[in-house]
């Protein structure tokens, strides 16, 4: 069985509506994407860091409560595990504040035996951090020598602005390290200055050359050498859309994984992979739109499994 492994941080999500919490989640990029893929019966791994808290001690109750194997995950007595203040507006579209207290010593765990048909994901700031990118690095290279599938989505947020062009040559080299690359329109606003896909596609195609980008209701556009595809979406009425990207990158995954989707030397992306990626990513995406939970619910896999038969077989 093909494993899943995602590199990230973990926080906690304390979400507010009207200034009021309304609820509080496991929260982080690769978190949120690996819970989704258990429910569906992905075999996934976490490697992350987490306080040796309350917090830290419920957040390790919920990932093994679903399935998660957590042998990879750092605990810190030096620290508290993180958390974030998650305030929806009025498009139930979230802003955030973080509060972190991280020892000096960060990501001190076992590196994987990762092997040929695995695939890892990575991304948003954890992916840039000065504090732990030479041992995250090591995780990369190691995945990658061992012909591992690597995605990167850089979750490149406007609180980052004020760093962008001494944070753009790291995004661009995980870019490099990336088989596959999956951003927002607005990531690549704040990266590129531009929502063109085809001006953000030439620019990414420079380090790798697979790349997709969520456009919230505009669609989704797909890129590989010499095609391109956009696809549209549902129009819907979120209630909340803090897990939207990390339930795509889930699809996109489960898509890889029911349909065999690997590599040799490079990641070679058909025609018909696209549509299977873009069909799993926007119902997985759209699933957690519909919900306050950072992941699929654990009672949606067969409806879910409908709606995708149902998109592949009428993708627009």
């Amino acid at each position: 069985m093909r494993r899943v492994f995602g590199i990230g941080e973990t926080v906690l999500d304390i979400i507010f509506k009207d200034l009021q919490p309304i609820a509080a989640k496991a929260g982080g990029s690769a978190l949120n994407t690996l819970v989704s893929l258990a429910r569906v019966d992905a075999q996934v791994s976490f490697i992350t860091e987490i306080g040796c808290d309350k917090v830290g001690d419920n957040i390790m109750q919920f990932l093994n409560d679903n399935q998660l194997n957590t042998e990879y995950v750092c605990r810190f007595t030096n620290g508290k595990s993180a958390l974030a203040l998650a305030y929806l507006n009025d498009n139930n579209d979230a802003e955030y504040e973080f509060f972190k207290d991280y020892p000096q010593q960060r990501l001190q765990g076992i590196i994987p035996d990762f092997s040929s048909g695995d695939i890892v994901i990575f991304g948003s700031y954890f992916g840039l951090n000065p504090a732990i990118r030479p041992r995250l690095l090591e995780y990369l290279h190691v995945a990658k020598q061992q012909g591992a599938i690597i995605i990167y989505d850089p979750n490149f947020r406007q609180h980052h602005l004020s760093n962008r062009e001494q944070l753009l040559p790291v995004i661009e080299e995980n870019f490099q390290l990336a088989d596959l690359v999956r951003g927002s329109d607005e990531d690549f606003q704040n990266i590129y200055k531009t929502t063109n896909p085809t001006e953000v596609y030439a620019r990414v195609a420079a380090h790798c050359s697979n790349l997709v980008i969520t456009a919230g209701a505009k669609g989704v556009y797909t890129f590989s050498a010499g095609f391109h595809r956009h696809f549209k979406v549902p129009i819907i009425n979120p209630v909340s859309t803090i897990g939207a990207g990390d339930n795509f990158n889930a699809g996109i995954i489960k898509s890889m994984l029911d349909f065999d989707i690997n590599k040799v030397d490079t990641l070679v992306i058909s025609p018909q992979d696209w549509l299977h990626i873009a069909a799993y990513g926007i119902e997985f995406s759209s699933e957690v739109c519909m919900r306050i939970d950072n992941y699929i619910d654990t009672h949606v896999k067969s409806s879910l499994e409908a709606k995708i038969k149902q998109r592949i077989n009428s993708p627009n």
